[in-house]
């Protein structure tokens, strides 16, 4: 499976670098381009913080399978558009002009400290209809070899932080960074009525190879399935920008529909 990045990943090491601060701010098997991993061995780490106790919204989550879901609701010839890492000032308000210009809707996977830091941003992407992920608080894509209260913590403050930053939209899905599930972390959120979350189309752009080839990339690999990987924040993402203008409208002419994940 895919790792972004390593270790805790960039949100981590940047949050990581200040001492003592407080975080603020992947049906047929057509669909199986992740397969789920096995509950790795939990290293003894520090206890987290506890999660906020359950508000209203809390209360009336209903749980939905745990298993990780990469079909779209929109069909054989449908295709889902996930956006991940952000919100972010500069990215996220340039893809989401290019998604209302070719009529697109997307699944924004949102870093908790990002939701809590841009919440304008969380309500303009709810706004236009878009739907909202889980990808934790802290975006650890080792996450995975941590104590389950830590993979809890990471999930519920995350769904909180989102939730609070939306005005009370709850997020509907839950993608581990980097792949990074558990059966735990699927459970916990699953219960919470977020459905794990793959992709079938890696399109890297996370590594700035060029808009050329993220366009290529997922002209070869869609062949795996619908869900296809992007990223808004991180970094300068001009070259994802780039590559979505160009592919928007070349998959309407291929006659694919855009959708959401099935939940």
């Amino acid at each position: 499976m895919t790792r972004h990045g390593n270790g805790r990943g960039w949100y981590g090491k940047v949050l990581g670098a200040a001492v003592g601060v407080v975080v603020l701010a992947t049906g047929a098997s057509l669909w199986t381009a992740q397969a789920d991993p096995a509950e790795a061995p939990a290293p003894k780490t520090s206890t987290p913080a506890a999660p906020a106790a359950p508000t209203t919204s809390d209360k009336a989550a209903k749980p939905v399978s745990v298993t990780i879901a990469h079909a779209s609701e929109a069909g054989p010839r449908g295709v889902n558009i996930t956006i991940d890492d952000g919100p972010d000032p500069v990215w996220t308000p340039r893809v989401l002009d290019l998604l209302r210009t070719y009529r697109v809707k997307a699944t924004f996977c949102m870093v908790g400290t990002q939701a809590k830091a841009h919440p304008d941003l969380v309500k303009k992407v709810v706004a236009e209809g878009h739907r909202l992920c889980d990808h934790t608080v802290s975006h650890n894509t080792a996450m995975d070899k941590d104590s389950q209260a830590y993979q809890k913590q990471q999930i519920l403050d995350a769904e909180r932080m989102i939730t609070e930053a939306s005005g009370g939209v709850r997020p509907m899905y839950y993608r581990a960074p980097g792949g990074a599930f558990t059966p735990y972390s699927r459970e916990v959120a699953a219960s919470r009525g977020m459905r794990p979350l793959g992709w079938n189309v890696d399109t890297k752009d996370f590594e700035r190879p060029g808009a050329d080839a993220i366009v290529a990339t997922v002209k070869k690999q869609l062949r795996n399935g619908p869900t296809i990987l992007f990223h808004d924040a991180g970094g300068d993402r001009t070259q994802t920008v780039e590559a979505l203008r160009r592919l928007l409208p070349w998959l309407r002419e291929q006659g694919y529909s855009f959708g959401f994940p099935v939940r």
